[in-house]
């Protein structure tokens, strides 16, 4: 009896004599998983009626050339960093003479200052204090926009790296949902294109019934209601599902040729959603009725 309880489902003899507001036929959450990369599939081992976690694997196509790609470009991306220029080192020499310079400075300013030295040898160690010092910035700036160049080239191809990298991620056949799968397009060995369905699958947990109401009805529901969804399982019986109103079309549409309203006179009714927790019983396609009160009746 609690399990009867935990899945909403009470089986009721003679609910055939009732008469249902509404009809129509369950459905499922239908999601067609295709490929997002082209190659060959080397491994594909999902069935028909399997059931999937979300995120888990179910194959992958051949990343092959890929691989080989990402090397390729991890091996440029060396090659450009070795070429990098050691600021540091590359000045160094000019740093050094800048400084020996300027020591000859200090010692021609005391020698000039004891009128051993004249003005124009110590103006001649400071020009070249400068030419020096212009050589550094100059030197310093073309090795600084060098490295800059380099360092762009690398970004782009750290780039380049992370859409192989991407693309061998979406190589890897992989569930976007929990579900069942329904049917296999694709098997082992065949060649994948982006966008070639692989497989569907669908959350048979929980389905939902697809009926039609007409307008009278349409102004007595509302979203998150409570109702009854009768299962025909082809007995004299019916069973009986909670169900709750998820979607109500706000647009009118044409009566489907197989499916019966509670006014057959209508021409026009209003699709609307029923949410049903599924025991394990209720299948894609299957027909119900749905009551939705007294005061429908």
């Amino acid at each position: 009896m609690t399990l009867c309880i935990l899945l909403f489902v009470v089986t009721s003899c003679g609910n055939k004599k009732g008469k249902s507001d509404a009809s129509g036929t369950f459905e499922a959450s239908e999601v067609v998983v295709s490929a997002q990369a082209a190659g060959q599939i080397l491994q594909f081992d999902i069935a028909e009626g399997q059931t999937l976690e979300a995120n888990q694997s179910a194959g992958y196509i051949d990343t092959l050339q890929l691989h080989l790609k990402k090397e390729q470009l991890q091996a440029s991306m060396k090659a450009v960093n070795s070429r990098t220029y050691n600021v540091a080192v590359q000045i160094a020499s000019l740093k050094q003479q800048i400084a020996k310079q300027q020591t000859e400075l200090s010692r021609f300013q005391k020698l000039q200052q004891a009128n051993a030295t004249t003005q124009k040898q110590v103006d001649d160690i400071q020009s070249s204090i400068d030419v020096l010092q212009k050589q550094l910035a100059a030197q310093t700036d073309a090795l600084q926009n060098g490295n800059s160049s380099l360092s762009s080239e690398i970004a782009a191809l750290q780039i380049q790296v992370e859409q192989v990298e991407d693309l061998i991620a979406k190589s890897l056949i992989t569930a976007p949902v929990s579900g069942t799968v329904l049917s296999k397009y694709a098997e082992k060995g065949e060649l994948a294109a982006q966008g070639k369905p692989l497989f569907k699958m669908a959350n048979l947990d929980d389905l939902y019934l697809r009926a039609y109401i007409v307008a009278e009805q349409l102004t007595q529901l509302k979203l998150n209601q409570k109702v009854s969804v009768f299962a025909d399982f082809g007995r004299k019986e019916l069973n009986e599902y909670k169900g709750e109103i998820t979607w109500i079309s706000d647009k009118a549409e044409f009566t489907p040729r197989t499916i019966l309203t509670k006014n057959e006179r209508a021409n026009q009714v209003y699709a609307v959603k029923i949410a049903v927790k599924n025991d394990g019983y209720l299948k894609i396609g299957m027909y119900g009725e749905v009551r939705f009160g007294s005061n429908l009746r």
